[in-house]
């Protein structure tokens, strides 16, 4: 299904001389607790007994207990450190009471001066002095072909109520591999665990790269993840504008580069979304843009006014952004000013929200309910 949805319409009036206006930063409802810092942090998981997976840029990745201590984890994947690059994600498997499983993505060199982003599973052991390795490491994805440049690899990991594993995969600043299917690159693939390729994805007949593929025609996409509703949603960076919050349908071509509601940095014209109704339109599209770092689907009932509201991480904007959901509907409702570049957002097995600053010395924040 192609949707040019109301809100967006709003926006397009942009090239008219009309633009919609994001709301306003408002008082915030919580206050923000620091817990922590840590050097260029890119990602955090929680472990079932409330401890707290860390992964920085440079490839290190912490274990941070509630006393606001912090151990490092061995045995993580040599990184390819630089721009947008290095250690990415971390996400633990469904089941990981029982196996153990961690899943990273991370940048790694190829050839010449060429990178690439990775995922990889391994077991993470604790031990009783409160530290941790990972064992058994293995690579079940790679981008495919490893290009020039360390920018835009996306990487971001979530796992699907299906059970299967979902990748988003940046166009890595080179436009036209996202519209190409003999590579990965601007896409999201969906594998299983082990990082076999389903038989039902929509392109399994092509095989080869193909066959990996759910979604096309992304850009630089830093967040997905899954709603009440088991569909799942994807926020990326645009170029020059045009940040983008896409419901994401299987098979489905998003359409960049050959369209976007933001322009080429050297100010050149990318015909907007309307001009290509054969390619899904964005639910939400923002310019100025936000930079999201990532988002999540708030569940808990510490904040119950944001329940089932996407909570998004804003670098640029240095803001929490909360957005409401209504069927295929979204629409940005708030923006909460934390003066910083956020990263990473995450919801704690209590309900309160947690947030990771961006950069060097960067916090990580508990925010709780004012009151």
């Amino acid at each position: 299904m192609h949707r040019i949805p109301w809100l967006f319409l709003l926006g397009a009036l942009s090239c008219c001389g009309m633009r919609a206006q994001a709301p306003d930063p408002v008082p915030a409802p919580f206050v923000a607790l620091e817990q922590g810092r840590f050097d260029e942090p890119w990602a955090m998981a929680f472990l079932p007994d409330g401890r707290l997976l860390v992964s920085e840029k440079a490839g290190r990745l912490k274990l941070h207990r509630a006393d606001g201590m912090s151990t490092e984890v061995t045995g993580v994947p040599a990184v390819s450190y630089g721009g947008q690059g290095g250690l990415g994600d971390v996400v633990l498997h469904p089941d990981y009471a029982v196996n153990q499983l961690v899943y990273l993505s991370w940048a790694e060199a190829g050839e010449g001066d060429t990178h690439g982003a990775a995922v990889g599973r391994a077991r993470l052991l604790l031990d009783e002095a409160g530290g941790g390795r990972l064992a058994g490491l293995e690579v079940i994805w790679r981008q495919h072909p490893k290009i020039e440049g360390r920018g835009h690899y996306g990487h971001r990991i979530a796992f699907g109520g299906d059970g299967m594993l979902y990748i988003s995969s940046g166009d890595r600043q080179h436009f036209d591999p996202a519209q190409d299917m003999a590579s990965n690159l601007g896409k999201i693939v969906r594998l299983y665990d082990d990082g076999r390729v389903p038989e039902d994805n929509p392109y399994a007949a092509q095989g080869g790269i193909a066959a990996q593929v759910w979604t096309l025609g992304h850009r630089n996409p830093l967040g997905i993840g899954f709603d009440a509703q088991g569909r799942l949603w994807e926020i990326e960076h645009g170029p020059a504008g045009g940040d983008e919050f896409n419901l994401i349908e299987k098979g489905a071509n998003y359409g960049y580069p050959i369209v976007s509601n933001g322009n080429h940095y050297d100010g050149r014209d990318i015909p907007d979304h309307p001009t290509r109704p054969e390619f899904n339109a964005p639910e939400i599209s923002w310019t100025p843009v936000i930079a999201p770092g990532n988002f999540m689907f708030y569940s808990g009932s510490m904040f119950p006014a944001w329940k089932d509201h996407a909570l998004i991480a804003g670098l640029a904007s240095k803001a929490l952004v909360c957005v409401e959901i209504d069927g295929e509907r979204a629409r940005e409702i708030a923006r909460y000013d934390l003066g910083e570049r956020l990263r990473e957002i995450e919801q704690g097995p209590d309900g309160a929200i947690w947030l990771l600053e961006d950069g060097r010395s960067a916090r990580l924040l508990k925010l709780l309910p004012k009151g």
